[in-house]
């Protein structure tokens, strides 16, 4: 099944280009379930076999999931909010509790959104709480756009030296996503330490 997934990947890319990584990279980055493992790699193969160009490829994938990331976070900020400090209190949601989710971003949004958008699940969802708190829009958009970059290039970098081997794929990219967890609690631990010598 991930083999045949993975084939229509490599054909619809190559049809569609940099427009179809694009729209794909998109919806990942919103809250439909395209998992980016799938998505990048075979755009990375497509590179390695000269069908494609290395920064036209990070470039689509990246500003596909800015793109994807801003359909929540307006959406989450525009229409999620007014319609939480309304009718939150019907399902146990206070206005103090978008206050809390204001002030967390407020003081930690940069690194919050700069970290989850190199993690699983996380990922896509980030976007929502940033949108709900208000979070700056040039700060959420520079971070998401850091966090994204790497991940897209990791991803398509994988492709390229790996081909089609949805194998070493999937291995690779599950290693990659236990590494940067591993990164993500030490840049957090680094970022509370320096945040406490502020204090």
């Amino acid at each position: 099944m991930l083999h045949e997934v993975i084939n229509w990947l490599v054909t619809t890319i190559g049809s569609m280009g940099y427009t179809g990584i694009f729209l794909l990279m998109a919806m990942e980055s919103s809250i439909i379930p395209i998992p980016s493992e799938i998505i990048m790699p075979p755009a990375g193969y497509l590179v390695q076999e000269g069908k494609m160009n290395m920064a036209l490829v990070i470039l689509s994938g990246t500003s596909g999931s800015l793109f994807g990331a801003y359909v929540n976070y307006f959406a989450a900020r525009w229409l999620g909010r007014p319609l939480l400090v309304k009718y939150g209190h019907y399902v146990l949601i206070r206005e103090e509790t978008l206050l809390r989710v204001e002030n967390y971003f407020t003081e930690h949004g940069e690194i919050s959104t700069f970290i989850g958008r190199l993690l699983p699940v996380i990922r896509h969802l980030i976007s929502i709480p940033a949108g709900l708190a208000g979070m700056n829009h040039l700060k959420f958009s520079l971070y998401t756009l850091l966090g994204a970059f790497i991940w897209v290039s990791i991803l398509t970098l994988i492709g390229y030296f790996l081909g089609q081997n949805q194998e070493l794929i999937l291995r690779y990219s599950h290693q990659v996503v236990i590494g940067l967890v591993g990164f993500s609690v030490l840049l957090v631990a680094v970022y509370l330490k320096m945040k406490a010598k502020l204090i």
